[in-house]
């Protein structure tokens, strides 16, 4: 199963193409908000400074925010604005999620590692620089759209097996149709979003700690390496 490359920006395939990885190695391929770092947590502390509010209802954003003083809520055309405000001036602060840093680390001796981010091109180095300040120096492709056309891409270039973190479900479907064998992780981090998000029809494995996440993903590459020697 592939996806044409025709699908992607020319700016996701320009990434893509500069990346080294290894066909001989495992591949992990991470999002970045809500999984390496604390997306909701940094958007409510935006939100309250600029004069607005979140009640976390349903797990969106565009239908939930409300100006403070009014109570009315932010039209889908405005949050589009709103959103592009908050990436511009806190992509380089957000904080990073728990453990994400250290579980990393250590994958990194077993699979190549590449986060997979839809933050706006423009914010794509602070993205980056940020990452790297955060102990997670790891190639980074800022994506537009939904993920299965750039995954399929990356599948192409690693080894196996392949993973794939994500905290929305029509991205880990998207992948799970791009890519054949993929091992899906739905993690969200907030634990507040994990009681509301859906779960993927796709077969994966829920989490929201790094601690579990990378267990299964280093059991699951050493029960391919055993599976290989057989």
């Amino acid at each position: 199963m592939t996806t044409a490359t025709t699908d992607l920006d020319p700016f996701v395939i320009q990434q893509i193409d500069e990346l080294r990885l290894d066909p001989e190695r495992p591949l992990i391929v991470t999002d970045a908000d809500e999984v390496l770092f604390q997306f909701m947590a940094g958007l409510e502390a935006y939100l309250e400074r600029e004069g607005y509010e979140i009640t976390l209802d349903s797990f969106a954003i565009t239908g939930n925010v409300r100006f403070r003083e009014t109570g009315a809520v932010v039209e889908a055309r405005e949050m589009k604005g709103l959103l592009g405000g908050f990436f511009e001036a806190e992509t380089h602060r957000l904080a990073p999620v728990p453990g994400a840093a250290e579980a990393l680390s250590q994958l990194a001796d077993h699979a190549d590692i590449v986060v997979l981010s839809n933050v706006p091109f423009p914010q794509r180095d602070s993205r980056a620089r940020s990452l790297a300040e955060s102990g997670m120096p790891y190639p980074l492709v800022a994506n537009a759209g939904l993920k299965g056309p750039a995954m399929a891409s990356l599948a192409a270039r690693g080894g196996k097996p392949v993973f794939f973190l994500d905290d929305i479900p029509h991205n880990l479907q998207s992948v799970h149709d791009a890519v054949d064998g993929v091992h899906l992780v739905h993690f969200v981090a907030d634990p507040r979003l994990r009681k509301l998000v859906p779960s993927p029809k796709a077969r994966h494995v829920s989490s929201g700690d790094w601690t579990h996440a990378a267990d299964h993903i280093h059991s699951t590459i050493q029960a391919h390496k055993t599976g290989l020697s057989a």
